[in-house]
């Protein structure tokens, strides 16, 4: 296995220089540079392709460095898989995943223009080039690009994001001879002063003089990314330099020594050597800073260490959902025709945010619907979206399609408003009213400020008139606090809840002048809001099933058009006449909806969830496929009626990706949260019988938490004594690094005899 970064000397041959590992690998891939040419032939600027930094994963170098007319193989292969649809690309990736270890996989990863990957395989040395790619594109069911046979070919490569799967192994360097793997001599020459001397402008990393350690992860997480998400989280993606290495290699091999059976061998395999060189006295210092780490108190998994394990862990089941941890899921290049018609008047980049906001205005057309899941369950067509993105990024976007679709109930609305006006003109506020209240007044669209009488009224009123929705919009989440009288997240939570469910709500009272009565609540609404704001909002219901329940949508904008303001097309009679017959369809239906092959697809994707649960060990993202499942065949079932009760291609594959743009959405903005929710809840149910103080706290502990637990178990005082007390007996010593007690290893053992 060999990964070589090819370049060309002074504008002519092609030379090859090494990557000596995953630090330099990232580097290379993450330049500002290489970041801003992706964008562009993500664009369509096709040819600014050859600018991207260009690797070779099947030859080795000759002697000088150079690639040209190479013979000599590594043992690996790179491998093409170009011209994918769009609605096969998650399903090519699961398979190569899948085959992983058949394949013997190295590295997976999207190509430039997102329409394939490239991947790298350990090479069978009995094999040919040409009969390597044949082999392996029959594991996997795949055709290879012929084009790109040569084992001096080369791919142009993308960024961190795109990147799906790394092997370390990738980095070794052998080469194959006769068909044996041997180490190459003549490689090591190229490692060495002719090739690393090439100087590109580009600073390398430094990396350890040892080599790679035998276990390379920790439970299923490469040591590598443990380190470098560890400098992401606490030194800004910076390597340690001169002047903190010391301090910044104590700290970090302190951090991670619990995971590496504390063994100073292995912390040498895994912690880089930052001091960049083979001197005697540099080595004796890395050496020296890691060993004074080690002699540090036991103090168990360091509550950093937590925190990088639970961000790389978010980050994996990130990419369960199709995407990258930057990029969503692509949306299919074949829409339906409700949905092309509907975002064909914004920029690309708001695309996915429209064509998902509209459901909740679509759904409240229907009236006296249901759909039967493959489940018996039968829904109606309930959507509930948020829109979160950055202040002035755009969200507004999606108000002038949705004004659109509910154009005809706002028309409807305005007699009954008005007849509603009026009655109460007649009948002010009395023991007594002269009239009852017309029973067939129905009111749909709601303003966010009402009372708890207004909107039981309106919700009742709905169900009596043909068993229909109410609806609402609001520019920032926070107004739909306002919806009720109480004015709570909480009783906002609630009713989310209640509506995903159709569940009875409403009000009794025995007053003559009260609003009483009971109907299931019917309630679709658009909410939008930035991303600081949706975390504050919706903090207590990530895990109380309010999130699943919500339809959630983003935007996100590249750099290059952050600039020039987005133009939109023009809303008009033309396009009102056109939507007319999809929203005319949706008023027209009634009773039990069924599709087959809705039911066929929403099977497929509840396996294909529980496949992407198991490689990706992700809680969070089981929990919420469940209702992203429904809600996406539920927009299917919408787009079947509004189409004439015909299924397509075009609707399958929007449906396939609305549930993973959901679910990517909710990972991205959520996943943290839940992962870390869920797994505390594992830790309580184990937590049984009379217990202390101290064993009620975590592992590691704040102050702050101290005096909370304190608090709650109805205890006096700050209890900084009880502190000093359990400091002096061993059971507990104070991290500077991290500002948290820990339970020493000694009290541990004492506890669990």
């Amino acid at each position: 296995m060999s990964v070589f970064e090819v370049y060309q000397k002074d504008g002519g041959a092609k030379f090859m220089r090494p990557i000596h590992n995953r630090e330099e690998y990232l580097s290379r891939r993450n330049t500002v540079r290489q970041r801003q040419v992706l964008k562009a032939v993500r664009q369509g600027k096709e040819e600014q392709k050859s600018q991207l930094i260009q690797m070779n994963y099947s030859c080795l170098p000759n002697e000088d460095g150079a690639l040209k007319g190479s013979k000599r193989m590594s043992s690996s292969v790179g491998m093409d898989i170009d011209h994918i649809a769009a609605d096969e690309m998650e399903a090519v990736k699961k398979r190569i995943l899948a085959k992983k270890e058949e394949l013997g996989l190295l590295m997976l990863e999207l190509s430039a223009r997102g329409a394939g990957y490239h991947l790298v395989f350990k090479r069978k040395p009995e094999l040919t080039q040409e009969e390597n790619l044949k082999w392996a594109s029959e594991v996997l069911g795949v055709e290879f690009d012929k084009a790109a046979k040569d084992i001096t070919r080369v791919f142009f490569t993308t960024t961190e994001a795109e990147l799906i799967y790394l092997d370390d192994a990738v980095f070794e360097v052998k080469e194959v001879q006769g068909g044996q793997e041997v180490q190459g001599s003549k490689v090591q020459e190229v490692q060495g002063s002719k090739v690393q001397g090439v100087n590109d402008g580009t600073p390398k990393p430094p990396t350890s003089n040892l080599k790679s350690p035998t276990s390379k992860d920790y439970n299923g997480i490469l040591y590598s990314d443990i380190v470098a998400k560890y400098w992401e989280l606490f030194n800004e993606g910076k390597v340690p330099v001169d002047g903190d290495r010391n301090v910044l290699t104590f700290e970090l091999a302190v951090t991670i020594r619990s995971i590496c059976g504390y063994s100073l061998e292995k912390m040498m395999q895994i912690i880089p050597n930052y001091w960049g060189t083979e001197r005697q006295e540099d080595v004796a210092e890395w050496r020296k800073t890691i060993e004074n780490a080690l002699k540090e108190p036991k103090k168990g998994m360091p509550y950093r260490l937590r925190q990088v394990l639970n961000a790389l862990k978010s980050a994996s089941a990130v990419k369960a959902c199709g995407g990258t941890l930057t990029t969503p899921p692509p949306m299919p290049k074949r829409l339906p025709p409700l949905v092309k018609l509907l975002t064909k008047n914004v920029p690309w980049f708001y695309k996915a945010a429209v064509a998902n906001a509209v459901f909740p205005a679509l759904g409240a057309h229907l009236h006296g619907v249901k759909f039967r899941y493959w489940d018996n369950v039968e829904h109606e067509a309930t959507f509930m979206n948020i829109l979160i993105g950055r202040q002035s990024i755009g969200k507004g976007t999606i108000k002038k399609p949705i004004e659109y679709i509910m154009e005809d109930i706002k028309q409807r609305d305005i007699p009954n408003r008005q007849r509603e006006a009026e009655w109460k003109q007649k009948n002010p506020g009395a023991k007594q009213k002269k009239d009852p209240r017309p029973t067939d007044i129905c009111i749909q669209m709601l303003i966010d400020n009402l009372t708890d009488a207004v909107f039981n009224q309106r919700i009742i009123d709905a169900h009596n008139n043909g068993q229909r929705f109410i609806y609402t919009i609001v520019d920032e989440i926070e107004a739909l606090k306002k919806v009720t009288s109480k004015g709570t997240v909480d009783e906002v939570g609630l009713l989310i809840r209640k509506a995903f469910d159709n569940s009875d709500a409403g009000q009794e009272r025995v007053g003559a002048d009260s609003v009483s009565g009971i109907a299931p609540l019917r309630w679709n609404f658009n909410a939008s809001t930035t991303p600081p704001n949706a975390k504050k909002f919706l903090c207590r219901m990530v895990n109380d099933g309010t999130l699943s329940r919500l339809d959630i949508s983003t935007i996100i904008r590249n750099e290059e058009d952050e600039d020039t303001p987005p133009i939109l097309g023009i809303y008009d009679q033309t396009f009102a006449e056109e939507l007319k017959p999809y929203i005319d369809r949706l008023e027209a239906a009634n009773g039990l909806i069924e599709c087959p092959q809705a039911k066929k697809l929403s099977l497929d994707m509840k396996q294909e969830n529980e496949d992407a649960v198991k490689l990706y060990d992700s809680e969070a993202y089981r929990v919420l496929s469940y209702r992203a499942n429904v809600i996406a065949w539920l927009k299917g079932m919408v787009l079947y009626v509004a189409h004439g009760y015909k299924w397509s291609k075009e609707i399958a594959d929007f449906v396939r990706w609305t549930q993973q743009y959901n679910l990517w959405c909710k990972m991205l903005y959520f996943g943290q949260q839940l992962e870390k929710e869920l797994r505390e809840e594992v830790e309580m149910q184990r937590q049984s019988g009379p217990q202390n103080l101290l064993e009620l706290l975590p592992d590691e502990f704040s102050k702050e938490q101290y005096h909370l637990m304190r608090q709650s178990q109805g205890k006096s005082g700050n209890g900084d004594s009880t502190l000093r007390v359990w400091t002096k007996r061993g059971y507990i010593v104070f991290d500077n690094i991290s500002d948290r007690y820990c339970k020493t290893k000694e009290y541990k053992q004492k506890i669990h005899v």
